[in-house]
């Protein structure tokens, strides 16, 4: 027979009820909490990523960094230009030595083949030419020397590109089009591909590396705190 009345019924829906009500706020609690930390990366302010082969970014000293990309030789010899008037406004305006100021050219796409010795020119100017579509302004051929790290004018003195090194600006060499003009002197001359480019990489201009590609470089260095002007 069953005894229970009226009350216990009662009794029984109610704390089915605040069971119910329990689970609920139980689970509401729970999403909550896994979108509290959704909620909170959401308003994280961005960081970019580190990656040890960029590095050498920060290795270069100075207070104020800038990179300069260049894609062009008229590109290269503007940043030669700009790069010039900025250690001299910053030295006489501000006071401020050549290590105060790190300074990046990026030599990619037709800029590329100026971020290689007089040894590389001299022994494939016509596919560095090619590739950076010039020619010698004094014999109108393929030149036969990097351009821009002689004065051009016939004397000794140093070229442009030579005098910046030696203020310590430094130059990133675009792997992905240097590897392009190897295929040219591969095609041309029966070499292996992969020999030309062990051979361009030995003989890269001063203060300059290889990287990935050039606009990577660009990329990266502006993550690191590089300001950014295109040379054109």
């Amino acid at each position: 027979m069953n005894r229970k009345g009226p009350q216990s019924s009662i009794a029984r829906r109610l704390f089915l009820a605040r069971l119910g009500m329990g689970f609920g706020v139980a689970g509401a609690t729970a999403a909550s909490s896994a979108a509290a930390p959704a909620l909170a990366a959401g308003d994280a302010p961005w960081r970019p990523a580190r990656h040890a082969q960029d590095d050498w970014l920060d290795k270069i000293p100075g207070e104020h960094r800038f990179v300069f990309d260049t894609t062009t030789a008229e590109g290269m010899a503007w940043a030669f230009r700009f790069a010039t008037n900025y250690f001299a406004a910053s030295k006489e305006a501000y006071g401020l030595k050549e290590n105060d100021l790190a300074v990046v050219i990026v030599a990619r796409h037709k800029s590329t083949p100026f971020g290689f010795t007089d040894a590389i020119w001299a022994k494939y100017g016509k596919q560095l030419a090619e590739h950076a579509e010039i020619t010698d302004p004094k014999t109108k051929e393929p030149p036969t020397a990097n351009l821009y790290t002689a004065a051009g004018d016939g004397s000794t003195e140093a070229g442009p590109m030579d005098r910046l090194i030696k203020r310590g600006v430094h130059f990133a060499v675009c792997e992905v089009s240097m590897r392009g003009i190897a295929g040219m002197v591969a095609s041309d001359t029966g070499a292996k591909s992969e020999d030309i480019v062990t051979e361009m990489s030995a003989n890269l201009v001063g203060n300059a590396r290889l990287v990935p590609a050039g606009i990577v470089a660009v990329n990266r260095a502006q993550e690191r705190g590089y300001s950014f002007v295109y040379a054109i």
